[in-house]
């Protein structure tokens, strides 16, 4: 059994349970071991299975969140185009930032089991890459990539990732990019909780301004129904 994390672990404060891959990024040793397995599997399809986003810190993410909610990084609708923050009410800001992007410390990516993917062999090495609906969906860039994971998934020969964004259920938009490692962020998940993250938004705990923390902790409940949880149905029980 997988050694749990602590509360720091959990919301991005603490980064021991980590290891360095090759291309830098970090994930936790058993969740490289497995992605290594994957990639493997892709690269004898023709794909190379590559990392947009691993391992994200709670500074890190505070800074992504700030940057949405303070108009300095672009916000978008479910089509992907550009939506003015400056014209929706607060509460309507946090729900459409909230759409693609975790408070910091409720992402998964902290957990160091979660990570987001593309093909690199798609696209020239100047591709900006934007992980956007487009580049996912049919006839998109990086379709035939998730086409075979699709296959992979449906199988069980995933090597124990899922995706527990895979469809809508009117929280997070679906992200097809990205991929959960199962058998340990399932156990994470159990772990993380509304106090947790409370604790951790504390003014003691985050360390410069954190914009739109007022209407968070007035909803902070039904974010976690809406957009922290992701059913148990995300991925099979044979894959744990």
């Amino acid at each position: 059994m997988a050694k749990a994390l602590n509360r720091r672990q959990l919301t991005g404060r603490d980064e021991t349970h980590l290891v360095t891959l090759a291309n830098g990024h970090r994930l936790q040793s058993e969740v490289a071991r497995a992605f290594t397995a994957l990639q493997l599997d892709a690269r004898n399809a023709g794909f190379e299975l590559s990392i947009a986003s691993s391992f994200r810190s709670f500074c890190r993410q505070l800074t992504i969140w700030n940057g949405k909610a303070a108009g300095t990084r672009p916000i978008h609708d479910d089509l992907g185009r550009p939506m003015p923050i400056e014209r929706l009410s607060r509460a309507e800001q946090l729900h459409a930032i909230l759409r693609f992007s975790a408070i910091p410390g409720a992402s998964r990516h902290h957990w160091g089991t979660d990570l987001d993917v593309y093909d690199s062999a798609a696209v020239p090495p100047d591709y900006p890459l934007q992980l956007s609906p487009s580049e996912v969906a049919a006839g998109g860039v990086f379709d035939p990539l998730h086409c075979w994971l699709d296959a992979r998934l449906a199988a069980g020969e995933s090597h124990g990732f899922f995706r527990p964004y895979g469809i809508d259920r009117g929280g997070v938009a679906p992200e097809r990019w990205h991929l959960s490692y199962a058998p340990l962020s399932v156990a994470c998940a159990a772990q993380f909780s509304g106090a947790m993250l409370a604790f951790c938004l504390d003014a003691e705990e985050v360390e410069g301004e954190m914009l739109l923390k007022a209407e968070i902790d007035a909803d902070l409940s039904q974010i976690m129904t809406r957009y922290v949880a992701v059913p148990e149905d995300w991925c099979p029980s044979v894959s744990l």
